[in-house]
């Protein structure tokens, strides 16, 4: 991969807030350390725990889940789990290999060529802007739960109604304002919030889980039922169910973007993305397997519709509920703010190496705060502009769900296919150290096994997931595009990213011709 390296590469002050541990470890790839290394292991732990955020994706999409899979979909869960702990075995790998931001790019690019991961790393960055305007509607779930007056726009909130998706689109802009506020101040800052954010989270997490499980009001048999399911027969039933779990298990490489700026990253990082990915996996499964047992009754239509919220507030009553509530507020917040400087750090990454339109621009970093700035602009409005798309109609909110999904899904796979073909053709190194001069994480003789999985399940997930169900995406009738939202985003975003390409490869070639007509 041909990197744009800047000419003064000379290394920090000793006292700069910028150097710290592992600055070698730039060194070697062609780079300069520019963002300010002051994470530790658990502000690492906590990029990852805080993108995945249990508790903003689990109230997000569980009434869909149930929705369309009834009791049963809870056994989703743990297939989408050990699924993606395949990939992030894999990702814990490449991170303690290529400790470097814009981690997919990066690892896709080194793996294959450097056109295969300038696609995986594109693909990658416009999933995450749409990941960030997800996780921003899920505050419609929830701030109207708490207080009415959190309704802004009409007086439907259910999120599919046209009042709930009008004011879920501005209490996310609103919420969009202040992440990329905070996203331009300082890493510290940045951090700092983040590791409150995510404690606040798994201790409500936790709170929610023995509160849910002491109210049960049937027992765990109920999960092997159907009833009330949308979709008919038991494995269409797991197949839609799954885009619950699916959506709420993604974004772990996030300790992988923050790579530049975390202290002993070879050794951090795989230890985080595997730990973030089992703690969020454990803590939703439960909250899942607690909301089903928990409801007042499975049959009403309300669990399908209001969700998580309707269960804390109807079984555990209006104070202990809205105080819950309230904890899941500040993890939507911490979600998006963690999932905007994930976007931000792919950007950042490419633009370094001078993939993107404005590269100088979007490559600079303020040196007082250690922040790539413009990164964050972009990625906080193009959020915004999609969160219009809710105006316009309530199924964009399933739409733009299931679209970040599958964007960052086939993104995955364009990191452990090259994997696979390295290691099946003996060029994947399982040996080196770390900062700590311990031995790199490895998964030695199950790489092949373990790889093969990975991608296999990446792939069937990212077809089920991007399928055009009608009932499913276009179940009033008449959206057509809605039907195929995610299909026609995809190839939208893949033309694009050929056009730019191929604009790209014309204007340098005409650069070139220039000198060579000058001496003719």
């Amino acid at each position: 991969m041909t990197t744009t390296t800047p000419p003064d590469v000379r290394p920090d002050p000793p006292h700069s807030p910028v150097a710290d541990a592992g600055d070698g470890s730039l060194a070697e790839f062609g780079y300069r350390q520019e963002l300010h290394r002051s994470l530790g292991r658990y502000a690492s732990f906590a990029a990852g725990f805080s993108f995945i955020s249990v508790l903003t994706t689990v109230f997000q999409f569980f009434a869909f889940g149930y929705a369309f899979g009834g009791p049963v979909f809870f056994w989703a869960w743990p297939v989408v789990l050990v699924g993606q702990l395949l990939v992030a075995a894999c990702f814990a790998e490449l991170a303690a290999r290529y400790p470097i931001s814009g981690a997919i790019y990066q690892w896709s690019s080194r793996l294959s060529t450097p056109s295969f991961g300038w696609f995986a790393g594109w693909i990658m960055v416009i999933g995450q802007i749409v990941v960030v305007a997800a996780a921003a509607l899920a505050l419609q779930m929830v701030l109207p739960a708490i207080w009415s007056g959190f309704q802004l726009i009409g007086t439907d909130p259910a999120p599919t109604s046209p009042d709930g998706a009008a004011n879920a689109a501005l209490l996310g802009v609103i919420l969009l304002v202040l992440t990329t506020l905070v996203n331009v101040l300082d890493n510290r800052v940045m951090s700092v919030i983040n590791r409150v954010g995510v404690t606040a989270e798994i201790i409500g997490a936790v709170l929610i889980v023995v509160l849910l499980l002491t109210h049960s009001e049937r027992t765990p048999s109920i999960t092997f039922h159907t009833e009330g399911a949308a979709q008919n027969g038991l494995f269409g039933a797991l197949l839609v169910g799954s885009f619950t779990a699916a959506y709420v298990m993604i974004g772990f490489d996030s300790a992988g973007e923050m790579s530049e700026e975390t202290r002993d990253p070879r050794r951090t990082a795989p230890r985080t993305i595997l730990t973030a990915l089992g703690a969020a996996g454990l803590l939703g499964g439960l909250i899942v397997l607690g909301g089903i047992l928990a409801a007042p009754s499975l049959t009403d239509g309300r669990l399908g519709v209001d969700g998580l919220s309707y269960v804390l507030t109807s079984s555990l009553g209006d104070g202990v509920g809205k105080a819950l509530l309230a904890d899941v507020v500040i993890a939507i917040a911490v979600a998006t703010l963690a999932i905007q400087t994930a976007a931000c750090r792919m950007l950042f990454s490419m633009a370094r190496d001078g993939q993107l339109p404005f590269s100088g621009r979007l490559a600079r970093v303020n040196p007082r705060t250690g922040m790539p700035s413009a990164p964050a602009l972009v990625v906080g409005v193009l959020a915004a502009a999609l969160l219009l798309l809710n105006f316009a109609s309530p199924e964009a909110f399933l739409a733009i769900g299931t679209t970040c999904i599958v964007m960052l899904y086939l993104a995955y796979a364009m990191v452990t296919g090259p994997l696979l073909v390295r290691r099946l053709r003996g060029r994947f190194s399982s040996t080196g150290t770390d900062e700590t001069g311990a031995r790199l994480f490895s998964l030695g003789r199950w790489g092949v096994p373990v790889n093969t999985l990975a991608l296999l399940y990446g792939l069937l997930m990212t077809i089920n997931l991007a399928w055009p169900r009608a009932a499913v995406y276009d179940p009033a009738g008449g959206h057509w595009y809605f039907q195929w939202f995610t299909v026609l985003f995809l190839g939208v975003t893949v033309a694009i990213g050929v056009a730019f390409r191929a604009y790209r490869r014309r204007a340098t070639a005409l650069a070139g011709a220039v000198p060579e007509a000058a001496t003719a």
